[in-house]
């Protein structure tokens, strides 16, 4: 049932506007200042017309309740016939939404995106064959994203699913929670892995980090062909972002992707793992050491600042993180004291960028257990959930798997990657193809792609 996948890891469709900008070393991000146009998650005060986009905002992103209460702020509400009357539509519109199904809640996920088909798939080496299986392109993202709005697919939390009480003790317990949505709407969760873009990710045709625009938007920076370095949208977080700022009903009360992270060569193209400054010859690698020496100046506290404005600024913009382990490591297989360590170093230097996360993206599509329940007396299981865990997530190729449990909530995830497009593309059973509920593979896939070789 669990997929394991090891990560080192004829539609034209108009590519994204590039922006020159100022080389890397010159730059002088701004953190986000205040949006002035109402947007996923903005918190819009002041002014009739300001609440009243607040208001529609909330109720587009199915949080009725909210949207009323927003109208109420609206001076003379209560004897304004325009409000009365949006405040009814809200309501009719509430009490005809139905219960989603949590068990019928899909969770896909992705890897970084390939902008550059001839380089990401190109050489015809190892990496362009593992490339050509984990990664999808650019291109077909926007194709899945547009065509699973198109079928009434929503963005939720994977945390939308239950609720969390805590005990006096202390223990965390969880439920089944109920998500109302309008009639034709299907829930879905979405998480990217790997969001660190690694060395070995370098002249792949992938963007090479995130940074904010001269308009404090999280965008990433891409270095074309010739060497330009220009900002834009080259990678899952600010297309989604854009996709949900042109279609707020995509989303359930502003949620966005969870990211997965691995530490060992930073997060979010910022090289802040702690062997960037100690350099310590048993642990650093020769892409470590050789990134080093064409970057002198480096300067790993201003990196993990960088990173730390951009993940906070991703996390006021509905985007969470998880843990895909510090090391991108098999947790089925690595002893405890690897477990152990793994996880101090994912604390110690990924934990002050991103936050506390309750949650963990196994990697290699691993995890702790087949399809039965987690066993409360696991020494593995026992200890992430002494380190705040809670959630767990592996990868699964059936349509849904979930575990609300007392004491844990368990997803699989969908790979819709290379591989389960081509393997569906070329599957003559139409009936029979894995992602036929979500969209139709032969208007998604990428044709400049290669055929996906076997590893």
């Amino acid at each position: 049932m669990v997929l394991a996948r090891q990560m080192n890891k004829e539609r034209e469709v108009t590519p994204p506007t590039p922006v020159a900008v100022t080389p890397p070393e010159e730059q002088e991000p701004a953190p986000p200042e205040t949006a002035v146009e109402a947007d996923a998650g903005e918190v819009l005060a002041g002014s009739r017309e300001d609440l009243l986009a607040k208001a529609e905002l909330q109720a587009m992103q199915y949080d009725y309740d909210a949207a009323i209460a927003t109208l109420e702020e609206i001076e003379n509400a209560d004897v304004d016939p325009a409000i009365q009357s949006k405040k009814t539509e809200y309501e009719q519109t509430k009490a005809s939404c139905v219960a989603v199904n949590p068990n019928e809640v899909t969770h896909i996920f992705y890897h970084s995106l390939v902008v550059d088909t001839e380089k990401g798939f190109g050489g015809g080496d190892k990496a362009a064959a593992g490339f050509s299986q984990w990664m999808t392109t650019v291109d077909e993202f926007n194709r899945i994203t547009e065509e699973m709005y198109n079928r009434g697919y929503v963005m939720v939390r994977l945390r939308d699913l239950v609720n969390e009480t805590v005990a006096e003790d202390g223990t965390v317990h969880f439920t089944p929670a109920q998500i109302m949505l309008p009639p034709g709407k299907k829930a879905f969760v979405m998480s990217m892995d790997d969001l660190s873009y690694y060395h070995s990710y370098n002249n792949r045709g992938i963007a090479t980090r995130l940074v904010f625009d001269e308009n404090g938007e999280v965008k990433n920076e891409y270095i074309e062909a010739d060497g330009t370095v220009v900002v834009g949208d080259y990678d899952y977080v600010p297309l989604l972002d854009q996709f949900v700022k042109d279609h707020p009903d995509a989303s359930y009360r502003g949620a966005k992707g969870m990211v997965a992270l691995t530490g060992y060569n930073g997060v979010l193209g910022y090289r802040t793992d702690e062997v960037y400054a100690t350099r310590e010859a048993s642990r650093i690698s020769k892409d470590q050491q050789a990134w080093l020496d064409a970057n002198p100046n480096f300067n790993i506290e201003e990196d993990r600042a960088m990173a730390t404005k951009l993940a906070d600024a991703m996390k006021e913009n509905g985007w969470e993180f998880a843990s895909h382990t510090w090391g991108h490591r098999n947790i089925a297989n690595i002893p405890m004291e690897q477990l152990q360590q793994d996880t101090q170093r994912f604390k110690e230097n990924v934990v002050p960028i991103v936050g506390e996360t309750d949650t963990i993206i196994f990697a290699h599509g691993a995890d702790l257990n087949d399809w039965r329940d987690y066993d409360a007396e696991d020494p593995k299981f026992k200890y992430l959930k002494d380190n705040g865990f809670n959630f767990f997530c592996n990868v699964d190729s059936a349509q849904y798997f979930l575990q609300i449990r007392d004491n844990y909530v368990r997803q699989g995830r969908r790979n819709l990657d290379g591989y389960r497009l081509y393997q569906d593309l070329i599957n003559p059973d139409i009936a029979s193809r894995r992602t036929n509920d979500l969209f139709d593979v032969e208007d998604v896939y990428d044709r400049r792609r290669p055929d996906v070789p076997d590893l």
